[in-house]
């Protein structure tokens, strides 16, 4: 078995950002996809993260420790959140990442742990 972070990249834009309305039945579809994954005996972790904004980014140059509020980069999306599963392969793994699209509409990252 392999470990994968299957990765879901949330718009930044406000025009692109769902209602409450909106996430209400993916966040039960989402909810609803855990408990498959745990039944299933995938599921290791997952949760969502709070906007980019609430991030602080951490660096070491030259000994001198730096912290700046929020992402490096000034981009259309950021991770919003992630599940990691316990599966066979990368098909297995591409398999919940559908799944996971299909409920979120979002791009799904699938990378395998080193």
């Amino acid at each position: 078995m392999s470990n994968y972070l299957l990765s879901m990249h949330y718009p930044t834009e406000p025009e692109n950002i769902p209602s409450p309305e909106e996430l209400a039945p993916v966040m039960k579809g989402l909810g609803e996809l855990a408990e498959e994954m745990q039944a299933k005996g995938v599921w290791v972790f997952g949760n969502g993260l709070h906007p980019a904004s609430t991030a602080t980014v951490v660096r070491v140059e030259d000994g001198d420790v730096t912290t700046t509020d929020g992402p490096y980069l000034e981009t259309k999306e950021h991770l919003g959140g992630f599940t990691i599963v316990d599966v066979d392969d990368l098909d297995a793994a591409l398999h919940w990442a559908t799944r996971t699209a299909e409920i979120t509409g979002l791009p799904i990252e699938v990378r395998p742990f080193q």
